[in-house]
């Protein structure tokens, strides 16, 4: 059984959780608004059709960075760190949602009238995240360092696994985030 990788789907909970740990939200990483109406005002300049990916790749970096800072292993994956293939596949479509930034807009509207609502209640609203998976989450158990959550068991790097990882930041507090991660299953 082969799982995949929806990597739209990818983005998009990228784009919310990178949207709601700025420094005007969550306090998780050290971008303030970039996201925000505000970063939409500064960047929109000098990208004026392609800002909201310009943007987006700020955050990004600043979201990989803190979360490797707190946790890194070569045998598990964050939503931020996921094997290198896809990595690679993730970044190759990068030119392709560029060229559709106009079909993005509602989105990143949405995402720059973000306030301090639960970041789940924000994932259920864009349908990325099913009730059964908040009700998992709510079981993580926190790791003793208060850094990280763990997904239990071993994973494929799939919708499921993602969204799980996505979600799961919602374990954090404001100014205390935690880097969900999950162990790959080995692969002969």
């Amino acid at each position: 059984m082969t799982n995949t990788l929806d990597y739209e789907r990818l983005l998009k909970l990228r784009l919310i959780v990178a949207r709601y740990g700025e420094m005007d939200i969550a306090r998780w990483w050290n971008t303030n608004g970039v996201l925000g109406r505000y970063g939409s005002i500064a960047v929109s300049r000098g990208f004026p059709n392609t800002h909201p990916f310009v943007r987006a790749r700020i955050v990004f970096t600043a979201a990989r960075e803190r979360c490797r800072e707190m946790f890194a292993h070569p045998d598990c994956i964050t939503l931020w760190q996921l094997p290198t293939a896809m990595e690679d596949q993730f970044d190759s479509l990068w030119q392709d949602w560029l060229d559709l930034t106009p079909s993005w807009q509602s989105f990143f509207q949405h995402l720059e009238a973000l306030q301090g609502n639960k970041l789940t209640d924000i994932l259920t609203e864009q349908g990325l995240v099913s009730s059964d998976q908040i009700r998992q989450i709510h079981t993580l158990q926190i790791s003793s360092t208060g850094w990280t959550v763990t997904l239990p068991g071993t994973h494929q790097a799939d919708d499921d696994t993602v969204t799980m990882l996505a979600a799961a930041f919602a374990r954090g507090d404001v100014g205390k985030p935690v880097v969900p991660y999950a162990r790959l299953e080995e692969t002969a």
